[in-house]
């Protein structure tokens, strides 16, 4: 039996997540070094849109124009439970050459670090690159595993007993950030 959701708490609006987006453009652009060696790769899903849109911001402060990719990572997870005999796969496309570059991983919630763990074991079946780094919209705390990200768009305090919803444009058709908590059963 799934627990019933309280009303969604909104915790960023489209212009938020936006105004995020060049804060972090900025800072990567401070802290990175050569951004000619950068590359930026999107955790499938959301963070496949928000690598794109970061890539497009770079390129309007700086005039550089880093390389963006994607990773899934549903063959290297180790926290899904099997839905069917074989994991739901869509493409990895990296286009370009990751040994030896500043890889700059994107994602949309850091919350066990489960997830970055399965991507950096994907990550680095492509090569070895010199340095990667880790950007996220959310962080929302409650590591299991020693993971931090460089850069985050936010932190936000959250029990365990809810879910934070990234909505996104490109994939959902509409733009914000909520927090869901679960109820408690009665």
């Amino acid at each position: 039996m799934t627990e019933p959701a309280r009303q969604p708490a909104q915790l960023m609006s489209a212009s938020e997540i936006n105004r995020t987006l060049v804060r972090l453009a900025h800072e990567v652009l401070e802290k990175a070094g050569d951004p000619q060696n950068l590359v930026l790769i999107g955790i499938r899903r959301r963070g496949v849109p928000l690598a794109r849109r970061l890539a497009a911001k770079l390129e309007s402060i700086e005039g550089v124009s880093p390389p963006v990719g994607s990773l899934d990572i549903q063959l290297y997870r180790d926290d899904l439970s099997p839905v069917a005999s074989q994991p739901i796969l869509s493409a990895t496309e990296i286009p370009f050459e990751v040994t030896g570059r500043h890889v700059l991983l994107v994602d949309d919630v850091l919350y066990t670090g489960r997830t970055v763990r399965a991507a950096l074991n994907a990550l680095f079946d492509h090569g070895r690159p010199g340095r990667v780094e880790l950007l996220v919209l959310i962080d929302r705390g409650h590591r299991e595993l020693p993971i931090e990200a460089n850069y985050v768009g936010r932190k936000v305090e959250t029990g365990r007993g809810g879910t934070v919803e990234v909505k996104l444009q490109e994939i959902d058709g509409e733009e914000r950030v909520l927090f869901v908590e679960k109820m408690p059963e009665a």
